[in-house]
């Protein structure tokens, strides 16, 4: 037995062709489900109707559930697979860019929780990830423009060549030249899938996937979900651990200016607006419960060097990211959403 998961903005452009897919395999059960869109519906409530439906249809240890969409689909119904009678098979079938390269490659799974991002979720790898880019035609531009943040990191963390690539080919991919996109999906798959290698579970290096995370998962809880794009809140956090990063003396001012000008080519933020509700208490507190805190201790993933290198560390000056988060918040009205 197999179980569609897409959401109502996916439904009607790629559920049916991929249910003809399935149904065409012989001995195949075929069932559908269809969730609503956006990061404020993924939830526990929400990933709980793919447990229903499953219990509903009577599906036991050997179905398979399709994620089909972006990175919420592909979060919640990994984590369904993760927990449903302990454990059954899925399959990624990403749709966006962000998906493409980021959150279909690794096994991380997982729900929000009001007080935190991803804090409910489970490592279960995917049987397989199948990569159509020819879905990326109906892509909104700003989904386009917040995947390609994820695509800036790895060259950023530690991919020098790519970066300097992409700053050649940011207006190609901004335009979907076909050859150009799947150039920069294929190898930030590469980059990806050779971190998880090393580092299933996340352990230490893996956690370098994560820069501008942690300020880029405060400013998405703390503006409300949904507020922002995952990829255009990790611009700024990326945007923020730069600037820490040079105020501490680790990178030079010429990168800084380097990763801002990627930024604005990709259309992408790289500051907080005015009407931001975010301020510096809210920062520290939502960021005292990111994962990667350890023994009461933030660790951050700062850059670090020459281009492509990066640390994750608990060790940096505090100073310097309240300074930091002190600027980019000194305009914003820090009015509760």
């Amino acid at each position: 037995k197999v179980l569609i998961v897409t959401n109502d903005r996916i439904a009607p452009m790629y559920l049916e062709r991929y249910e003809a897919l399935f149904k065409a395999g012989d001995d195949l059960d075929v069932h559908t489900l269809v969730l609503p869109d956006g990061e404020q519906h993924k939830s526990m409530d929400v990933m709980s109707q793919v447990l229903d439906r499953a219990l509903e249809l009577a599906f036991d240890r050997k179905c398979t559930f399709v994620a089909l969409g972006g990175g919420v689909i592909g979060d919640m119904v990994g984590f369904a697979a993760a927990i449903y009678q302990r454990g059954v098979n899925f399959i990624q079938v990403p749709t966006t860019v962000m998906a493409m390269v980021d959150s279909s490659v690794g096994g991380k799974t997982g729900v929000n929780h009001p007080l935190g991002k991803n804090m409910v979720g489970a490592f279960h790898q995917p049987q397989c990830v199948f990569v159509d880019t020819d879905t990326l035609s109906t892509l909104p531009d700003r989904e386009l423009q917040s995947g390609i943040s994820e695509i800036i990191k790895y060259g950023l963390i530690r991919d020098a060549e790519f970066f300097e690539w992409q700053e050649k080919n940011i207006p190609e991919m901004l335009s979907r030249q076909p050859e150009v996109l799947r150039y920069a999906i294929k190898r930030s798959c590469e980059n990806k899938a050779a971190v998880v290698k090393a580092d299933e579970k996340e352990a230490g290096l893996r956690a370098t996937l994560n820069l501008g995370h942690t300020f880029g998962h405060a400013i998405e809880n703390g503006s409300g979900y949904g507020t922002w794009l995952h990829g255009e809140a990790v611009a700024i956090g990326t945007a923020m651990a730069a600037t820490m990063s040079a105020r501490m003396g680790w990178i030079d001012e010429d990168l800084v200016k380097r990763i801002y000008t990627m930024l604005e080519k990709a259309n992408l933020p790289a500051e907080l607006p005015v009407d931001s509700p975010m301020t510096k208490d809210k920062f520290l507190k939502l960021m005292s419960v990111d994962k990667k805190v350890a023994n009461g201790k933030l660790r951050l993933i700062l850059l670090k060097g020459a281009l492509g290198n990066c640390v994750f560390t608990g060790d940096f000056d505090e100073d310097a990211m309240i300074d930091t988060i002190n600027d980019f918040v000194a305009e914003c009205s820090g009015v509760p959403v």
